[in-house]
C-alpha cells in the first residue's frame, strides 16, 4: 500500500512547463501556420469592400458616401462577433469558434458576388463581420497558450501578421482580378479559401491546454499533450496541472477584478483611438486617392503599401517591445503614426513621397493595433485571455465603425486632402497620451503588463 502514492506524484505533468522546455517545431510551425492563414484571410476579407469600392460605385453609379454604411456595417459585426463570440470561446474554447467562424464567413463571403442592392450588401457585410470578429481574438490566444512566457509576445504579434498581410496581399490579388474577372472575382476568392482552411483546421487545429484543464477536460487534454510532446510518460493515472487559477465569474465582469479595471479601460481606449485611423485610411485611402487623380490601379497599390507597411511595423514592433517594453514602443509608434497621418494629404501630388509616408501610417497605425492586442493577451490571464482580446478589440471596433462615416461625411463636405489627413492624425496622437496613462495604471497596479526585459 505505501508504493501507491508514488506513481501518482510521478505522473503528475505541469503543462507549463512541459511547454517551455519541450522542443517540437513542428508542431508549433503547424500551429502557426493554421492560426496565420487564418488570420490572413480574416485580413483579406475584412479589407475587400475597400478594395472593390471604386467599382463597385462605378457600376451601380451610386455616390461614394453611399458606401460608407456598408464599410460600416462590416465593422460593426466584427465588433458583436469579437464581443460575443471572444466570451463564448473562454467558455467552450478557442477550437471551436475558430473553426465554426471561418466555416461561417466563407459562406458568407461566397453569397457576396449575388447581391445587387446597397441595402443587401449592408445586411450581407453585417452578417460576414459577425464571423471575422472573432478570429483574431481567439487566434492570437491560442497561440500565446502554446507558448512560453519567455516567447509568448513574439509569437503572438508574429501570428497577428497574418491579418495586414491578408489585407495587403488582398490589394495586389484585387488589382489583378478586378481587371480581368471583375470586383465579384474578390469575393470568390475570398470565400472559396477560408472554406478549404476550415476543413484543414477541423482536422489540424489543436484546443489551447491550459484552457482545457481548468475546465476539467483532462482527457481531451491529455490526447493533445501526447501530439505535442509524443515522448511524455502519458498512462491512466496521470494528471495534470496549471499554473493558473480559474474563475467561476462573468468573464467580462473578470476584466475589473483583481486591479484590472483601469488598465482594461485604458487599452479600449487606446484600440478604440487607434482603430478609428486603421479603417478610416483602410477603407477610403485607395478611393480618396482616386479622386486625387491617380487610376484605379495605383490607387490600389496606395492602399496596399499601408497594409504592407502595417506587415513590417508588426515584425518589427515584436522585436522592439521585447527589448524596450510596451510602453516606450506603443508611445513612440503613436507619434510617428500622427505625424505620418497628417502628413498624407500635403504630399499627396508627388507619388513617391506619398508611398513613403503611407507606409510610415501604416507601419505605426496598423502595426500598432497587434502590438495592443499582444498586450492584453499578456496582461490577463487563460481564462480571460480570449474575453480580454476580444473586447479590447470589440469595444475598439466602435472607433472602426466610427472611422469610415465620419471620414465619408468629410469628404461629402468636400475637406482638402490636407484638413483630412490632419484631422485623422489626432486619433492616433490621443492614443500616445493613453499610453502614459497606461504606464501610471500599470505601475499603481504593481504587476507590469509587459515582459521583464525593459
Amino acid at each position: 500500500m505505501s508504493a501507491t502514492p508514488a506513481p501518482a506524484a510521478a505522473n503528475v505533468i505541469e503543462v507549463e512547463r512541459v511547454l517551455g522546455e519541450t522542443h517540437h517545431p513542428a508542431f508549433q510551425i503547424l500551429l502557426l501556420a493554421l492560426c496565420g492563414l487564418c488570420l490572413m484571410i480574416d485580413g483579406f476579407d475584412a479589407q475587400a469592400m475597400g478594395y472593390v469600392a471604386p467599382s463597385v460605385i462605378g457600376e451601380w453609379h451610386v455616390s461614394k458616401t453611399a458606401l460608407g454604411p456598408v464599410f460600416s456595417a462590416s465593422l460593426f459585426g466584427m465588433l458583436l462577433g469579437a464581443l460575443g463570440l471572444s466570451v463564448l470561446a473562454d467558455r467552450v474554447g478557442r477550437r471551436p469558434v475558430l473553426i465554426g467562424a471561418t466555416f461561417f464567413f466563407a459562406l458568407s463571403m461566397l453569397a457576396t458576388p449575388f447581391v445587387s442592392t446597397i441595402p443587401t450588401l449592408i445586411a450581407l457585410r453585417f452578417i460576414t463581420g459577425l464571423g471575422l470578429g472573432c478570429i483574431m481574438p481567439n487566434a492570437m490566444a491560442l497561440v500565446g497558450e502554446f507558448s512560453s512566457p519567455a516567447h509568448r509576445v513574439k509569437r503572438m504579434m508574429l501570428v497577428s501578421c497574418g491579418f495586414t498581410l491578408g489585407a495587403a496581399l488582398g490589394g495586389f490579388v484585387s488589382a489583378a482580378l478586378i481587371p480581368a474577372y471583375g470586383w465579384r472575382a474578390v469575393f470568390w476568392v475570398g470565400g472559396a479559401v477560408p472554406l478549404v482552411l476550415a476543413f484543414a483546421m477541423l482536422a489540424a487545429l489543436p484546443e489551447s491546454l491550459q484552457f482545457l484543464v481548468l475546465k476539467g477536460r483532462s482527457e481531451r487534454a491529455l490526447q493533445w499533450l501526447a501530439k505535442f510532446d509524443p515522448a511524455l510518460p502519458i498512462d491512466a493515472g496521470t494528471r495534470l496541472v496549471v499554473r493558473e487559477k480559474g474563475n467561476g465569474g462573468a468573464p467580462v465582469a473578470e476584466l475589473f477584478r483583481a486591479g484590472r479595471g483601469p488598465v482594461t479601460l485604458i487599452l479600449w481606449a487606446i484600440s478604440f483611438m487607434n482603430l478609428i485611423d486603421l479603417y478610416f485610411l483602410s477603407n477610403w485611402l485607395p478611393t480618396v486617392m482616386r479622386d486625387a487623380g491617380y487610376s484605379p490601379s495605383t490607387a490600389v497599390i496606395v492602399g496596399t503599401v499601408l497594409q504592407t507597411g502595417g506587415v513590417v511595423g508588426t515584425l518589427l514592433l515584436g522585436w522592439f517591445i521585447e527589448r524596450f517594453g510596451f510602453v516606450r514602443v506603443l508611445f513612440v509608434c503613436f507619434v510617428g503614426a500622427a505625424l505620418a497621418v497628417g502628413t498624407i494629404g500635403t504630399v499627396a501630388h508627388a507619388l513617391p513621397w506619398l508611398l513613403i509616408v503611407v507606409f510610415a501610417g501604416g507601419f505605426c497605425v496598423v502595426g500598432g493595433q497587434p502590438a495592443v492586442n499582444a498586450l492584453a493577451g499578456h496582461f490577463y490571464p487563460t481564462t480571460l485571455r480570449s474575453t480580454g482580446i476580444g473586447w479590447s478589440l470589440g469595444i475598439g471596433r466602435i472607433g472602426s465603425v466610427i472611422g469610415p462615416l465620419v471620414g465619408g461625411q468629410l469628404i461629402a463636405l468636400n475637406w482638402s486632402n490636407a484638413s483630412l489627413f490632419h484631422a485623422a492624425a489626432v486619433p492616433v496622437l490621443c492614443s500616445a497620451l493613453l499610453v502614459i496613462a497606461l504606464a501610471a495604471a500599470t505601475r499603481q497596479r504593481g504587476r507590469p503588463s509587459e515582459p521583464q526585459t525593459a
